[in-house]
């Protein structure tokens, strides 16, 4: 499996290693994310790489990154979210030798990715893979044209399609979802394949449809045969007809400067399906407000389609993540159903 991880590794750190590199990230090393996107394949090239214990903090990111001069990062979308807010212009504090930056995990999004490319000088080579398939799909900045807001292409070797529900794959400008073929673009076993799920044959199966292995998340392609991220199945609802991911609308909340951050979901309405509610985390020195609540949405409104602006804000101090920097939408989904079950909302 490590040796599948190999190609995209090397492409997201724009042809690692060169001489000089050394690598860091906060991912945990129990995690897939640490052990395969960084610690191992950091390892197998025979380059050092910083380990921390400790607690994310932008500050103190930037602070290892400048001690010990860090030229390689695996970090979170919300890990680089929090550092442009905490250090907008990073380059004025600190001496930094980063060159390459690979995210995964949510999505980067514009603001962010424009953001690294003009406050740190790296454009950031956003990746997409899940433990059981890692790496597949991704950027590399100095082999292909990084579009801001794209996951990028497949990495060298992956048989990578968009299907629908029944394993076709989906037409240019369609939501399908991502699926790896079990063999390469060699006719070889694919070697980033996991074995399948611990004394689980049946979930191993439903993983697969025909010898496409599905992720469970959408993405759609464009005509350059870059993807585009639209969500994970799940998190994707449906409002007064319209099909509507998280993603761009968090994206769009990110830009403006009273938001730190924030998650997007469909809250149970009896006429629509569902109301786009977004969870919003302001940043020091703002305070919630009917005010602030109509700008986000008015601010929303101007980017982006009608139907898309949340009809309902919630001000919260912080989110639901997992360990890996990932927001848990479905908690935040579960708390809305129970609040309109309960005649709350």
């Amino acid at each position: 499996m490590l040796l599948g991880n190999l190609p995209g590794f090397a492409c997201s750190h724009d042809q690692f290693p060169r001489t000089g590199d050394m690598f860091w990230s906060p991912a945990d090393w129990a995690w897939t994310g640490g052990l395969m996107d960084a610690l191992l394949p950091t390892m197998y090239y025979g380059y050092p790489i910083l380990g921390y214990r400790g607690r994310f903090d932008p500050d103190k990111a930037f602070h290892l990154i400048e001690k010990y001069g860090v030229r390689n990062s695996f970090l979170f979308p919300t890990a680089l979210k929090m550092m442009m807010k905490a250090v907008p212009e990073p380059r004025a504090r600190y001496d930094l030798a980063l060159r390459s930056i690979m995210s995964a995990g949510e999505s980067v999004g514009e603001t962010v990715f424009e953001w690294s490319r003009a406050a740190l000088g790296v454009t950031i080579n956003e990746m997409f893979g899940q433990t059981e398939v890692n790496y597949i799909v991704g950027n590399s900045h100095a082999l292909w044209p990084a579009k801001p807001g794209s996951i990028g292409r497949p990495y060298p070797g992956h048989r990578v399609a968009l299907i629908d529900d029944d394993g076709n794959e989906v037409r240019e400008g369609e939501a399908g979802e991502v699926a790896v073929n079990r063999t390469d673009v060699h006719g070889d076993r694919d070697a980033v394949f996991f074995l399948g799920y611990w004394r689980n044959d049946e979930a191993t199966r439903k993983k697969y449809t025909a010898d496409w292995c599905r992720t469970g998340d959408l993405a759609k392609r464009d005509a350059d045969g870059y993807l585009w991220y639209q969500g994970r199945a799940d998190d994707v609802f449906k409002s007064a007809g319209y099909r509507i991911g998280p993603s761009e609308i968090e994206n769009c909340l990110v830009k403006h400067p009273a938001v730190a951050n924030a998650a997007v979901v469909g809250s149970p309405d009896p006429e629509r399906t569902n109301v786009v509610k977004a969870f919003v985390v302001l940043q020091p020195g703002h305070a919630p407000s009917p005010e602030l609540e109509q700008a986000l949405q008015q601010h929303v409104r101007g980017k982006l389609a009608p139907y898309e602006y949340p009809k309902e804000i919630e001000f919260v101090n912080q989110l639901p993540m997992t360990t890996t920097g990932k927001v848990q939408r479905r908690v935040l989904r579960l708390r809305e159903e129970e609040r309109k079950r309960g005649g709350t909302g």
